[in-house]
């Protein structure tokens, strides 16, 4: 595609160059920089691309998107926000290929990932070829790649998007988070489809206040159907139980489709009984009421479900293929994942790593618990610190031997971390052991017949962070291992 061309889509007024290269690739890092790319200077938050033009040049960058003028010997094209320029380039380049799938995105505190999984499950058993974009991986129907970011940046949304178009993808989930819509990384992604999971305390030292963290999750739907297209209709699924949903209601032009378990809603769940092997609802929805029997455990699995339930109803998914699915699932990897060597005693590791996570996991185990219940939990380091006392009073409420632990500490000594927590149990009955290994075997080691181990905070990770180095690390292999040599 030629410079001027791919040029002709940014409409802020940018001063056009008089050379018209090629340009193969658009790229955001110089290292990834090939002949004839575009290159794209982001100020972010640790580097300045406008630092690495010259580099990108002698790799051999045909032209430059730039914020202020460079001394380089290729063309410079200066606009206002090359973020949002990147955005419209990429979807451009790219030949908007969210506009080719029918996309579903989810938001929400909790419950993202696993609402992605069950809806991208549902959809293959529906016979279509999927794409999932979320916190685990991505997946292009059955090949999985690695990601950084639960949401990429645009540029790479939009290859990632390309990629899928060209293997005959119909239908893509992806998890959103709030950074992202907040940052316009999702800026250029045409949705049909926007769920949303509950809204709970996260990520405060980026949003500062709930109140910008829920501005920052409405965006997707403020951005959803503002034109009413009768064959294409958006939808926006809420949950009816959350507070934002009435403001999230009034921010968008989309059909609202509500699911809930305390209010009536237009999908819901009642008659709810659960046990530690799985969970049975009657589940009422506009086509029919059924009566429900799955292997996922809580009230906070059931919520997953509905709002996955509601997604594929509107993607006109039968009634009974979503039964189907959502029957046989036995979960999502890092989410209420039991490790089982054999032993009588529950070991069950779980991503919780907010408030409100942590109390629904443990209000979960606590219903069908008959021995002690134990709760090794951490907080990450560089991370919203005001959770971590009420983390800390949670794990102590709901659990009858807390042990406070590493999470991924980053650049902050551990003990600092849980000396955060211990503000908000002082008094209390817990143990402290700052190594996360030896916290995993203590737990282990005292377990007797009946009791429940949660691991708590890292879920499918397979690493801890521990300054600016990376170690192996799963919970769930520690503790298998150390269920073995018990």
């Amino acid at each position: 595609m030629k410079l001027h061309t791919l040029l002709s889509c940014l409409h802020d007024f940018p001063h056009i160059p008089k050379e018209n290269p090629v340009i193969t690739a658009i790229e955001m890092d110089s290292r990834a920089v090939q002949e004839g790319s575009l290159f794209i200077c982001i100020d972010g938050f640790t580097v300045d691309g406008h630092d690495f033009a010259e580099q990108a040049v002698q790799k051999g960058a045909a032209a430059i998107i730039a914020e202020k003028p460079l001394d380089v010997n290729v063309p410079v094209v200066i606009v206002k926000d090359s973020t949002r320029a990147m955005a419209v380039l990429a979807d451009f380049f790219y030949s908007q290929p969210t506009q080719k799938l029918h996309l579903i995105g989810i938001t929400g505190t909790n419950g993202k990932t696993t609402t992605s999984h069950i809806i991208n499950e549902i959809m293959r058993e529906h016979g279509q070829i999927t794409g999932l974009i979320g916190t685990i991986n991505m997946k292009i129907g059955d090949e999985t790649y690695e990601v950084k970011n639960t949401t990429p940046d645009a540029l790479t949304l939009q290859k990632m998007f390309h990629e899928m178009v060209n293997k005959k993808v119909s239908t893509a989930v992806m998890e959103v988070s709030s950074h992202a819509l907040h940052l316009g990384r999702v800026h250029g992604c045409e949705y049909d489809v926007a769920v949303f999971t509950n809204l709970t305390q996260d990520h405060l030292d980026y949003h500062k206040t709930m109140e910008e963290y829920k501005y920052a999750k409405g965006l997707l739907f403020a951005q959803l159907g503002n034109s009413f297209q009768h064959g294409k209709v958006k939808y926006a699924i809420l949950n009816n139980d959350d507070a934002a949903t009435k403001e999230f209601i009034s921010s968008t032009q989309a059909t609202v489709i509500t699911y809930g378990i305390d209010t009536k809603s237009d999908i819901y769940a009642k008659n709810i009984q659960m046990t530690s092997s799985g969970t049975s609802f009657t589940l009422v929805t506009p086509i029919d009421t059924i009566q429900v029997h799955m292997r996922l455990v809580g009230k906070f699995s059931i919520y997953n479900v509905l709002a996955a339930t509601a997604a594929c109803l509107v993607s006109k998914v039968p009634l009974q293929t979503i039964i189907k699915v959502i029957e046989r699932m036995t979960g999502v990897p890092g989410r209420f994942e039991v490790v089982h060597e054999g032993q009588n005693f529950s070991v069950i590791v779980d991503y919780a790593h907010t408030p409100d996570s942590l109390e629904n996991v443990l209000k979960t185990i606590r219903q069908f618990a008959k021995g002690d219940v134990y709760c090794i939990v951490g907080c990450g380091g560089d991370r919203d610190k005001t959770k971590r006392p009420v983390m800390a009073d949670i794990a102590v409420r709901y659990a009858d031997k807390p042990i406070f632990t590493s999470d991924n500490p980053r650049s902050e000594e551990p003990q600092a971390i849980i000396d955060d927590m211990l503000k908000g149990v002082e008094g209390e009955q817990f143990e402290v052991i700052l190594d996360r290994k030896d916290a995993i075997y203590h737990a282990i080691s005292l377990a007797k017949e009946n009791d429940v181990i949660l691991i708590a905070g890292k879920g499918h990770e397979t690493y801890q962070i521990i300054g600016t180095e990376v170690f192996d690390f799963d919970d769930r292999l520690v503790a298998a291992a150390a269920i073995l040599q018990k």
